[in-house]
């Protein structure tokens, strides 16, 4: 426990002081924000910083932090270490990033971003790449809350069907409505009982009179199918540690926040919370199971199992109802803000104005209507979760990669500090090999040899830096862009 216990203080440690580096490197000024110099009633509509932060927490705080980090733990308690410098060195950072950089741009997307940044190739790779990430994120948030209020209420027709096609109406008024009507009502509640929930059950854990033992941390691959850490556990955990579909969402509260003085408390600390909720449940996995075995061995008749299990364990019926309570919560508040965030990135497409509900209903329904058959797919076929999981882990770390690239071409061009965008370069090398390694041997992707997939991965994320360190010194001693784009500050 002692492990558990100094992660979370680093975590703490790790807003307090890399989340000012981060902001010193940004360069925060008192330029006038979206929200006010834009503000439309729809989604451009101040927040107080509580309330963004909280809309902010929920949209990011999605299965990720929950299934992730279970799966997760099967590795063994290894998984601290990367949810934690994962978070501080990289997540936290791209969050940020992606939502103070969309900030300065008006609001922009960051299929907009790309493209204002590596060109328009890139833009409409990521238009499509963003798009099809919301939409499998969205049934991600629809299949997984609805298995678990499917548990809770035993009554034959309430059955995941019945829940589902619930979660995809309120999702309709969630992704139609303006942000402060539904989203910015509902979520503060929803984020008391969040915390509540992942209070309770780490504190059912530590305070069970010894039933239950917290290992300590060891670098040790404790996965019993012998998976190895790399790439597997770094595109298993995702918004535990870091999340490329954050950057998705870091836009829509970019329109909110009335100063960039509040981004840091926002952006940088939503990540450090869903980390602490992501360490919460990996610890609780392995301490109710005893061993990584068991562990691996419950999940195999899904996560939604395994949390049921652990909630009524460790809190009994009425705190394991609290719990459950709160692990629908984190995918419903993510799956909304998903569609409402692919709408968002068609309508920038097409350039169709949003204020007028017609407009809205023409990008919605279509949305709603593919993620409904996607979510029926994942439902009625045994393993349809497990098989649109994977798919969505790996496009989820492609996209932090591509979206921490675009943050250093940012910083080479706009940053204050000479070498500041090493803030952003080393995390997005990192995740670049992460990303090339896990779709070059897993089953989804090539299921190449280690022997090979490595070496590729690595020279992948090696040629990639070498590029970004070629540009730098371009700008830097001949003061002209790189990437050859004209680039202005909306």
């Amino acid at each position: 426990m002692i492990s558990l216990l100094i992660a979370f203080a680093v975590l703490v440690v790790g807003y307090l002081v890399y989340s000012r580096v981060t902001q010193k490197i940004f360069a925060i000024d008192d330029r006038t924000t979206p929200a006010v110099e834009k503000n439309d009633g729809v989604d451009c509509v101040p927040m107080k910083t509580w309330k963004a932060f909280l809309v902010q927490l929920l949209n990011i705080a999605g299965t990720g932090p929950i299934f992730g980090a279970l799966m997760g733990a099967v590795f063994g308690p290894v998984v601290f270490l990367w949810i934690v410098l994962g978070s501080i060195l990289g997540g936290a950072v791209h969050d940020y990033m992606s939502g103070m950089i969309s900030e300065r741009h008006g609001g922009a997307s960051i299929a907009e971003l790309s493209g204002e940044y590596l060109g328009k190739g890139a833009k409409w790779v990521m238009r499509i790449f963003s798009v099809i990430l919301l939409v499998l994120c969205g049934v991600v948030f629809v299949t997984s809350p609805a298995a678990l209020l499917a548990k809770l209420v035993p009554v034959s027709w309430m059955n995941g069907t019945f829940w589902a096609i619930i979660i995809l109406a309120y999702y309709l008024l969630a992704t139609l409505l303006p942000i402060d009507k539904l989203i910015g009502k509902l979520y503060p509640v929803f984020g008391v009982l969040l915390i509540v929930m992942a209070a309770a059950v780490i504190g059912g854990i530590i305070f069970s009179s010894g039933k239950y033992t917290i290992p300590e941390l060891s670098l040790k691959n404790l996965h019993p199918d012998g998976t190895p850490v790399w790439p597997y556990m770094f595109i298993t955990v995702a918004c535990g540690a870091i999340s490329g579909f954050h950057a998705t969402q870091s836009p829509m509260v970019a329109k909110c926040i009335t100063s960039e003085k509040v981004g840091r408390q926002v952006f940088y600390g939503a990540m450090i919370s869903e980390s602490v909720i992501a360490l919460v449940w990996a610890a609780a996995g392995v301490a109710f199971y005893g061993t990584t075995e068991l562990l691996n061995e419950a999940l195999l008749d899904g996560a939604s199992n395994v949390v049921y299990e652990i909630s009524t364990g460790v809190l009994g019926t009425f705190g394991g109802i609290l719990a459950i309570a709160g692990v629908v919560v984190c995918p419903v508040t993510s799956g909304d803000t998903a569609f409402r965030s692919a709408r968002l990135i068609l309508a920038e497409t097409f350039r169709l104005e949003q204020k007028q509900i017609k407009n809205r209903l023409i990008i919605t329904l279509p949305l709603l209507a593919v993620g409904g058959l996607l979510t029926w797919f994942a439902i009625s076929n045994g393993n349809g979760f497990q098989i649109i999981w994977r798919y969505f882990s790996w496009s989820n770390q492609t996209l932090a990669m591509i979206s921490l690239w675009v943050a250093t071409a940012y910083l080479i061009k706009k940053g204050k500090y000479r070498f500041g965008s090493l803030l952003t370069a080393i995390p997005a090398a990192f995740m670049s090999a992460v990303s090339m390694t896990y779709i070059l041997t897993s089953s989804e992707g090539f299921r190449l040899s280690t022997a090979i997939a490595y070496p590729v991965g690595g020279a992948f994320a090696g040629a990639l830096f070498v590029l970004y360190i070629v540009l730098w010194v371009l700008y830097n001693k001949k003061k002209q862009n790189p990437l050859g784009l004209e680039i202005t500050e909306k």
